[in-house]
């Protein structure tokens, strides 16, 4: 008995190290390459408008393809779709590293999206069917507080090779880490998770939510450069409504839209981390530019001046995770979100003059906010549904997050359309960069304020069991 308690305890563990290398690798690689943007602009001799899609690409494809994963994942096997996730991770970041155009390096950073895709509308589900509700939000504030690494370590050790060695090098670094992930999922994941096996895929579906995505989100980011913008913008609002009314119509759904509707603490957890998220993504990119091509720091100095937001993150998720095992949810989540957008309303005010010890004091307070709001989230959107929908409910979330981070760029893609225009970075007018910046916050500031009142909206979190 004492030792199968052991190898349970080890078990555990193992999946919690599986699932964390994993979750460490797409923050680390979207925050390490905001540095990299200004040298890859110089390489290419790239204008803003196209750099900014070597971010957005990448996430557009990710937040297009986590529901259908997600959903493949519970009828197929959680662990399969995890596996292939990393495997296809690892090979679209070596073809990043080997891009001659930045044209190419898009298609290639949209290929690493659709696996990221896979690693995060598993990852979660798999942690919250390996431990029991009692401990959710302990493990799911570890897993969280890998992620902020992550972000920690991307702007320091992404400028400094940068720096010293050329972007190119991050990609063939997160390689490294991809392979290592990959190998203590196929020799130490034992077991397979398939929540809803047996049932079937809805293709149909799939294909609308993700067409309907990707047109809409590119018709937004791209409605001040494109003539046709406007009307992939119209073409996506149709492909998502004609989404929903084929979900309503088919017996077993990609996304049960009855989780929505029948759920008040699913919906408002997963409104307050889109808002957030909309409102919180593309700040690293603004003040990654802002140090750069405004200040006149070099990538390695900019990421130890942006590192101060991560670290705090990092730090104090776990508490926040284990703080909504004994406080409700909703609360800690609400008083992370208030906090958020005092630091957003801060940055309204950046300029040339703004002293780096207001800046870095400032991140901190955003690392605060930011911790304080996604360890209770997640838990509270995990907590809330039964055992069978867990690789639903963790996609739906990841796509929230990815949805408002591909929104929080597109707001910036947009206005440094308008503020900048499409010529190279290094040509770019600090001044005309920096009102762009403010207005950017001052958007992102007002979503974030809203956001308190739909985390407050919740209600209290009833916790299942099962």
């Amino acid at each position: 008995m004492e030792q199968n308690k052991e190898q349970n305890t080890a078990f555990k563990n193992y999946t919690l190290l599986v699932t964390c290398a994993a979750s460490f690798l797409t923050p680390f690689m979207g925050s390490a390459i905001n540095l990299a943007i200004p040298s890859i602009g110089d390489q290419f001799k790239t204008g803003a408008f196209l750099l900014s899609w070597v971010a957005t690409s990448y996430i557009l494809a990710s937040a297009a393809f986590l529901v259908p994963f997600g959903r493949l994942a519970d009828i197929v096997g959680r662990k399969k779709i995890f596996i292939l996730g990393l495997a296809f991770f690892l090979l679209s970041s070596l073809l990043c590293g080997l891009s001659w155009s930045v044209e190419v390096l898009i298609a290639f950073r949209t290929l690493q999206g659709i696996g990221s895709a896979m690693i995060f509308g598993t990852g979660m589900a798999i942690l919250t069917s390996v431990f029991p509700p009692r401990d959710r939000g302990k493990v799911l504030g570890i897993n969280v507080s890998t992620v902020y690494v992550g972000l920690s370590l991307g702007p320091v050790l992404g400028g400094s090779l940068n720096h010293n060695f050329g972007w190119p090098s991050i990609f063939y670094l997160t390689c490294i880490i991809a392979l290592l992930a990959l190998l203590l999922a196929i020799f130490k994941l034992k077991g397979e998770w398939a929540g809803a096996k047996g049932e079937t895929f809805d293709t149909a579906g799939a294909v609308l939510y993700a067409v309907g995505l990707v047109t809409f989100m590119y018709g937004i980011s791209s409605v001040a450069e494109s003539l046709w913008a406007k009307y992939l913008l119209v073409a996506g609002i149709i492909f998502m409504v004609l989404f929903v009314r084929h979900e309503t119509r088919v017996k077993q759904p990609v996304l049960n839209l009855n989780l929505f509707s029948k759920n008040v603490t699913f919906a408002f957890s997963n409104l307050a981390a889109l808002i957030n998220y909309s409102a919180t993504f593309a700040v690293g990119f603004l003040l990654s530019m802002h140090l750069q091509v405004v200040m006149g720091y070099d990538s390695q100095m900019a990421g130890l001046i942006l590192l101060a937001q991560p670290v705090i993150m990092a730090a104090l998720s776990p508490f926040a995770g284990r703080l909504s095992d004994r406080v409700e949810p909703r609360v800690v989540a609400s008083w992370g979100m208030s906090i958020t957008t005092l630091g957003l309303f801060i940055l309204c005010f950046i300029s040339k003059n703004m002293p780096i010890w207001l800046l870095i004091t400032n991140l901190a307070l955003l690392g605060t906010g930011f911790a304080l709001f996604s360890s209770p989230n997640s838990n509270a959107v995990m907590g809330s549904v039964e055992k069978r929908f867990y690789g639903v409910a963790s996609s739906t979330l990841g796509t929230m997050r990815l949805t408002g981070q591909a929104t929080s760029m597109a707001v910036v893609t947009l206005l440094l359309a308008i503020y900048i225009g499409n010529v190279e970075l290094s040509m770019a007018s600090p001044d005309m960069l920096i009102k762009g910046s403010r207005i950017a916050f001052i958007v992102f500031t007002v979503i974030c304020f809203g956001g308190v009142f739909a985390s407050l909206a919740r209600g209290n979190v009833n916790l299942k069991q099962s």
